[in-house]
């Protein structure tokens, strides 16, 4: 088929006339200036004297005085906001009389493009012309109504929320891919919702936060990312953001996940309406653990001291309210959202505080407020680090009892640097340095975990296979006050999936159900419960191993170039993972 579209298009060259004064062309200057509508005074001025000259390849120009605010390397956080590509061929229609309101398709955005929002009666008022809205669901939102809205221009249309939208109230779905050009006028209704609709405490109340539906309606701290069009990896990261980013601190490993994640100079992790976000940092590639480890030490240092400051004051502060303030913050220091709470009144009290009786200590804890909401420690990065070059880091952080996260984006291949086999690739897995289809058994990380550091929560998961389990095991892993480590299977371009990555949920359901991935959960506190520890959360294969390989060219290359090789060790990787599961069943007894 090669061969014949190349001659195909050498028979049909024509010829195209071109004006003769092209011969003496001049060039002219093509570089867009234009002034950016934000209220943040430091992004403001780094997207329009930074991002936007070397977008248009004028960084060589900028002299070095423009970076005077950045001299550190700390980029402001949300300007890929500001970047607008407008480069999907088609975008999601959305289409309310057909729509449950379950919002799959904001949770398996990979760019954060779909978004719900909630208005009530003020926002309707004011909402722009053309806005579609429904009447909203549930207990105690009747007075509301819900819409779905789309940051076109930062779409990559690559069609999973229309894929993953389930038939509706009348049997269609309510999301349908449209050429770009017709959709663009909804991006100033998205604009718009994004700046004026702010968040409902009765639709908090009404739908948990730590359920899929209810994790949609907060706002992705990941956003606008110029990771692949349909990424396995970006809704893992997006989804943690939006439960814990405004107190969050990432490691991030070099590879995928540190260029979608800040590829200079614009920055996909945001801030909320309070200036909050996570605070993003990529080392190394090799020590990303002990990265996010050191981050982990820093902050608990300074905690301590903060702390043991409070601990003074509640003992001998005249001021009674600084003193309940105190008392409070300290029962609740370890909390994530607890700690919230505890800290704005902390504040308040200090706020008012005259510290007649205890200058230095009120001039200390004022210095130190950044250190009063409990910090979500997390180290990111892919197969290659985890399984390979940063193992020795992984395994020694984890060995150390502390409470950090860790989360490996399983692409089961060394995605950034060209697609090399790692010790996560699997058996007949075709990769650079595996010609010939890998040989040997896929290293198993969460059973090594398991049975080497009884004390560290472990799990696998899979968005595409079950949308519960991974948030489950989000939340179980951040509340876990250890080491955790989650490894997410996470489709990648190299894969070659037949159908393009627009289908990577449902490709990744098939997975599971053949077998081919597991997830499972491994929770030390159970134990303590008289409980297991361990909970397999895959079923027991319904569907043939070899026949979904078959339908990623990373394995039907390998039929192509070695047939009989193809075939031994397709046979072998199915007799591998049926074992496995076999393994796993075990271990619901053994932990």
């Amino acid at each position: 088929m090669n061969h014949a579209a190349i001659d195909t298009g050498v028979k049909n060259v024509n010829k195209i006339d071109v004006p003769e004064s092209w011969k003496t062309a001049t060039g002219s200057d093509l570089t867009i200036t234009r002034e950016i509508d934000c209220d943040r005074p430091e992004l403001k001025k780094f997207v329009e004297d930074v991002m936007y000259p070397i977008a248009h390849q004028k960084g060589d120009d900028l002299p070095v005085s423009t970076f005077s605010s950045v001299e550190d390397g700390t980029f402001p956080q949300g300007s890929a906001a500001y970047e607008k590509r407008g480069v999907a061929v088609n975008a999601p229609k959305w289409i309310p009389e057909n729509c449950i309101q379950c919002n799959q398709c904001a949770y398996v955005c990979p760019h954060a493009v779909v978004r719900p929002f909630v208005l009530d009666e003020n926002d309707m008022t004011k909402a722009p012309d053309g806005y579609k809205t429904m009447p909203m669901t549930g207990k105690g939102c009747d007075k509301f109504k819900y819409a779905i809205n789309l940051s076109v221009k930062d779409c990559y249309g690559c069609d999973i929320c229309a894929n993953v939208c389930p038939p509706g109230k009348k049997g269609k779905s309510a999301l349908v891919m449209e050429p770009l050009h017709t959709q663009l006028d909804e991006q100033k209704r998205y604009d718009w919702a994004f700046a004026n609709v702010l968040e409902k405490p009765e639709v908090e109340a009404a739908f948990k936060k730590e359920t899929v539906k209810g994790s949609q309606f907060l706002q992705p701290l990941l956003e606008f990312s110029g990771a692949c069009a349909g990424c396995g990896e970006t809704p893992y990261a997006k989804l943690i953001t939006q439960l814990y980013g405004d107190r969050m601190y990432i490691a991030n490993s070099t590879g995928c996940s540190s260029i979608w994640g800040g590829n200079a100079p614009a920055t996909p992790y945001t801030v909320n309406r309070d200036g909050k976000g996570p605070t993003w940092c990529n080392s190394l590639f090799e020590d990303t653990a002990e990265f996010g480890y050191g981050m982990m030490l820093g902050v608990t240092q300074r905690r301590a001291k903060v702390a043991s400051t409070l601990e003074k004051i509640a003992s001998k502060c005249g001021d009674a309210d600084l003193v309940a303030a105190a008392k409070e913050w300290l029962a609740s220091k370890d909390d994530g959202d607890g700690s919230k709470i505890a800290s704005k009144k902390l504040e308040a009290a200090l706020d008012k505080c005259k510290g007649d009786c205890c200058g230095d200590d009120i001039k200390f804890l004022n210095s130190n407020r950044d250190m009063f909401v409990k910090k979500s420690i997390w180290a990111f990065g892919g197969d290659g680090w985890a399984y390979d070059i940063g193992f020795g880091g992984l395994d020694h952080v984890l060995a150390s009892g502390e409470d950090i996260n860790i989360l490996v984006f399983d692409t089961e291949v060394y995605s950034n640097t060209g697609g090399q086999s790692s010790k996560a690739s699997q058996i007949g897995q075709v990769a650079q340095f595996a010609a010939v289809g890998k040989g040997i058994d896929k290293k198993d990380l969460a059973s090594m975990m398991i049975a080497a550091y009884p004390y560290v929560y472990v799990a696998q998961i899979a968005m595409g296979a079950s949308q519960k389990q991974t948030i489950d095991a989000i939340v179980e892993a951040e509340s876990y006050p250890g080491p955790s480590i989650i490894i997410a299977y996470s489709p990648c371009v190299a894969h070659g999936m037949k159908g393009g990555l627009g289908i990577s949920h449902e490709q990744t359901k098939r997975a599971v159900d053949a077998g081919y991935w597991h997830n499972f959960r491994y929770d030390p506190r159970l134990k303590a419960e008289g409980k297991s520890a361990f909970k397999l959360d895959s079923k027991a294969p319904t569907s043939s191993y070899v026949d979904f390989i078959n339908d990623e060219t990373r394995y039907t290359s390998l039929k192509v170039l070695f047939p009989e090789r193809a075939e031994q060790l397709f046979k072998q990787a199915a007799k591998t993972a049926e074992e496995k599961y076999k393994i796993l069943e075990k271990y619901q007894d053994m932990y």
